[in-house]
């Protein structure tokens, strides 16, 4: 079985993460490819879309989201994610009980002796006149009912899990801040969310499997379940395994694949490019050393937006004053320095409407 070493794997990454050249796609094909866009902190697709689509408009995302073509809604292992509205319908139903679980593994103290199926039903019941919500609102509107767990568990276990959820515009804005209002995602999008498959077929799970490979691969089925938070695709991999190549990294891994996925030639030159929070080139796998050395691997959960040079994340950076500030790593070359410097002038332009190029690279560790 062919070996793929970590660089190998790096542009592999690059390739289908939109990150080795800017895509000529549109926006929403582009969300749809990526299988979503982590989006806990609203600004940041914003910029992984500008790192990703050539000549990319912010206003193009945000026109989106107001005429309802992507949503703003929990998934993920849990967390907000800005998905198209067709993956969200095809999808949430079999993310469920993930999202109970998930929810529980933080509130299973606070929701003991609740019947969830009941607090949903109650739920709805407040949410059947279609006025948007705050989390708290939701929760407070049930707590003479359910006093005991208080409107933090009641809300996340509500809004996160129970009831599929859209965070309305203009959270989610280009430039726009807003406090999270939310309302039932069928009756935002005018269409029911797919139901879930009979017992013994996962159709869905064989989709996000493919989708998954196809933005994310080579990979191996931990990696998957670090993407999705999902425990029970290992049937789904089964009933495609046939469609699927493999190859093993260098720890001996398994990897799946796509037979005619990209994989690069390693020596492939790779850009620098400037990641968000969050962003799923680092969280969607189990084993990230793909893209970033294992001493930095914290900054991916503790939401550092990240520069890549050469493909990895050498440095980190912020907006102050709009000047993007770079702070390195480890040591640049020459090359590397003026890479970095331009591509930070080009991004403090897009993050002030051409008002500024400022930036400023701060020195290296020694």
């Amino acid at each position: 079985m062919t070996v793929l070493d970590t660089r190998a794997l790096n542009r592999a990454t690059l390739a289908r993460q939109m990150l080795l050249d800017h895509a000529d796609v549109a926006v929403l094909d582009a969300v749809a490819h990526l299988c979503g866009l982590q989006a806990q902190e609203p600004q940041e697709p914003f910029v992984g879309l500008w790192s990703r689509v050539r000549a990319f408009d912010p206003a193009t995302l945000s026109d989106l989201l107001v005429r309802r073509s992507v949503v703003r809604t929990h998934l993920m292992r849990r967390t907000v994610h800005l998905l198209t509205a067709e993956d969200i319908l095809a999808w949430r139903a079999r993310h469920d009980a993930m999202l109970r679980q998930r929810v529980l593994g933080v509130y299973r103290g606070e929701l003991a002796g609740i019947d969830l199926d009941e607090l949903a039903a109650a739920g709805r019941a407040v949410l059947a006149d279609g006025e948007p919500r705050s989390m708290t609102e939701l929760a407070r509107a049930l707590a003479d009912r359910w006093p005991a767990p208080g409107p933090r568990a009641l809300g996340e276990m509500l809004i996160a899990a129970l009831i599929p959820m859209a965070q309305l515009p203009p959270r989610g804005l280009w430039r726009t801040r807003a406090g999270v209002r939310n309302v039932v995602l069928s009756s935002w999008l005018g269409r029911d969310i797919d139901p879930a498959a009979p017992a013994g077929s996962d159709p869905v799970g064989a989709a996000l499997v493919r989708r998954y490979l196809a933005a994310f691969g080579p990979a191996a089925a931990a990696d998957l379940r670090a993407w999705c938070g999902l425990a029970g695709l290992p049937a789904a991999v089964a009933a495609i395994r046939g469609e699927l190549v493999t190859f093993r990294d260098e720890r001996g891994r398994e990897l799946l694949d796509l037979p005619d996925a990209p994989r690069p030639d390693p020596d492939t030159p790779a850009p620098v490019r400037f990641l968000p929070a969050f962003d799923n080139a680092l969280l969607g796998y189990h084993d990230r050393s793909r893209i970033i050395d294992d001493a930095h691997r914290g900054l991916s959960v503790a939401g550092a937006r990240v520069v890549l040079v050469d493909g990895r994340v050498a440095a980190t950076w912020s907006i102050e004053a709009a000047t993007v500030i770079v702070t390195p790593l480890r040591r640049f070359s020459r090359a590397d320095r003026s890479a970095v410097a331009e591509q930070g002038r080009d991004l403090a332009a897009f993050l002030s409407d051409g008002d500024s190029r400022r930036v400023r690279v701060a020195a290296a560790p020694r």
